[in-house]
């Protein structure tokens, strides 16, 4: 126990006097400096003020596909049991999430799957409030269509403290920032009533928000026009990339704009048609994770009051727990000091008031750290109570049926596999309309 050591080293320290114990803080450096060392470029640190939005601007779409949980790969779900079967019906078995520890905290891997969904729709929305912006669409991965993408990974999520990893790229390629973000819970947020059915993650997604909001101010609206046909043209590349390719200059994973097909080009404006289709199908999936994270709201803000209540209480009880163990050190290394100064002495009656405080003394220490034990037994049990709330919210996706005119696609599957086989469906109606019928 990190602190245990930590405060029984000062305590041998304080009763011994040795002057010569002393510690030192290695220094760390920031991993997202350039340079390791020394002041970083102006352009590389986050600006701490609000966007001033332009409206004369073209608005372009950001896409968000679903936040990367942050979980070891090699982390599986594991089949619950139930006691009083012996053998488990395959068709009835329950999937139950299964909590790992990290370094110096636990994660339930269906709590930030879940996370995963909430974080990317509530960062929709911040964005969305920024006013800078077009359509803002969460999707199940990178490949959906849009001018921007905001990608995030959850580095940690526990009521108290939260942390993302973002990053911002256009559709040319060119990365805008890559940046980490986090956001500490006051103790008091949850006492005040002004709070109720709040979010206390809210300042951290209005924070990224601004920030990319912040990164449009700096690009002329001629560079936003011509990420808009950069879209258009992967779009249409996306369908058939003989008609789209040689407008644009491909090299290295970043892509130039090099010409745009006039306004009435047939190409153009029947891959345009098919994208409008797109844009609805996604449009839709909004609402699914709208309606997602409504669904988890209510056990999910529960979950980050009670969560960070646990994590308060756990140090609490650590902090006792490490009093106790240094007052227990104490205890133990006055009785050594006794014994030693009686064994020096010529008086017997030294000696023997030496050795009964020597014995009092050890006595002592043992009972206070029988009782940091037993306190630290008290934070193992709000640990446990942490695991009970990290399962109690799950995540399903239920298949649907798409309609457009006289055609119909049913998808079936997780979100991204929906979502490849509506491109699959777009892929067909786009050869369909492009391939002239043959007159009887």
């Amino acid at each position: 126990m990190r602190v245990f050591k930590r405060v029984s080293v000062y305590a041998f320290c304080c009763v011994f006097g040795l002057s010569g114990c002393v510690t030192s803080s290695p220094m760390t450096v920031s991993s997202g400096s350039t340079f390791g060392i020394g002041p970083e470029l102006s352009s590389l640190l986050k600006p701490d003020r609000e966007a001033v939005i332009d409206e004369s601007k073209p608005r372009l779409d950001i896409v968000i596909p679903v936040f990367d949980p942050g979980l070891p790969e090699e982390k599986k779900p594991t089949k619950k049991v139930e006691s009083t079967r012996e053998e488990v019906d395959e068709k009835e078995g329950v999937w139950q999430a299964e909590s790992f520890s990290g370094d110096d905290e636990t994660v339930w891997p269906e709590l930030r799957r879940a996370e995963a969904n909430r974080f990317a729709y509530k960062l929709k929305s911040a964005l969305e409030e920024t006013g800078a912006f077009g359509a803002v669409r969460v999707v199940p991965d990178g490949t959906a269509t849009g001018d921007l993408y905001v990608m995030g990974r959850i580095g940690e999520s526990d009521g108290e403290d939260v942390e993302i990893d973002v990053e911002v790229v256009d559709i040319s390629g060119q990365r805008w920032f890559d940046w980490g973000f986090d956001h500490e819970v006051d103790a008091s947020f949850h006492k005040n009533i002004r709070n109720e059915g709040k979010d206390p993650y809210d300042p951290l997604f209005a924070d990224v928000a601004n920030q990319i909001a912040l990164q449009v101010e700096d690009r002329t609206s001629e560079d936003l026009t011509e990420l808009q046909r950069i879209t258009d043209l992967r779009f249409g590349a996306n369908l058939a990339d003989e008609a789209f390719i040689d407008h644009m200059k491909i090299e290295g994973g970043q892509v130039d704009l090099v010409s745009y097909p006039s306004d009435d080009d047939p190409m153009l404006r029947g891959t345009k048609a098919i994208r409008v289709r797109d844009q609805l199908f996604v449009d839709g999936l909004q609402q699914n994770y709208q309606s997602f994270s409504k669904r988890m709201e209510d056990s999910y803000l529960i979950w980050q009051e009670q969560s960070l209540l646990e994590i308060e209480a756990e140090r609490d009880a650590k902090v006792k727990a490490a009093g106790q163990a240094a007052l227990g050190v104490a205890f133990i290394a006055l009785g050594v000091l006794a014994v030693a100064a009686g064994a020096r002495s010529d008086n017997l009656n030294v000696q023997s008031l030496g050795a009964s405080a020597g014995v009092v003394g050890a006595a002592g220490g043992v009972a206070a750290l029988a009782n940091s034990f037993q306190t630290s037994k008290e934070a193992e049990v709000h640990r446990n109570a942490l695991n009970e709330l990290g399962e109690s919210i799950d995540v399903d996706l239920a298949p649907q049926v798409v309609e457009f005119e006289e055609k119909t696609v049913s998808l079936t599957g997780d979100a991204k596999e929906q979502f490849a086989q509506w491109r699959d469906f777009l892929q067909q109606i786009y050869e369909e309309e492009r391939t002239p019928k043959e007159k009887l």
